[in-house]
């Protein structure tokens, strides 16, 4: 699913109250970081990703990886938080992405 912009303010909204589940620090990125976040993400559909000051990775680095190596979409960046969604693999878990493709 590709988001417009009604979506994407949707989504910015529903993640104003979470607080970030990852982090990415002096380890970086690594392919069993992205499992555990796709993981992660077919459970709740939207999450935040805070970049530690000693990461190594900028954000836009961080945005391009993700977006580049798995189905995940980078919703929002703010400083050093990303605000991810991707639609949940179970049916029954989907109850935020059925609410995104009404808009």
């Amino acid at each position: 699913m590709h988001l417009r912009g009604k979506q994407k303010r949707f989504l910015r909204a529903q993640a104003n109250h979470l607080q970030p589940l990852f982090s990415v620090g002096k380890n970086g990125l690594t392919p069993a970081w992205l499992a555990q976040l796709s993981g992660a993400l077919d459970k709740r559909e939207l999450i935040k990703v805070s970049i530690l000051q000693n990461a190594d990775e900028t954000t836009s680095e961080v945005k391009a990886y993700i977006e580049s190596q798995s189905d995940i979409q980078v919703v929002q960046e703010i400083g050093r938080v990303l605000v991810l969604f991707k639609v949940a693999k179970d049916p029954e878990l989907r109850q935020l992405s059925e609410q995104v493709e009404k808009i």
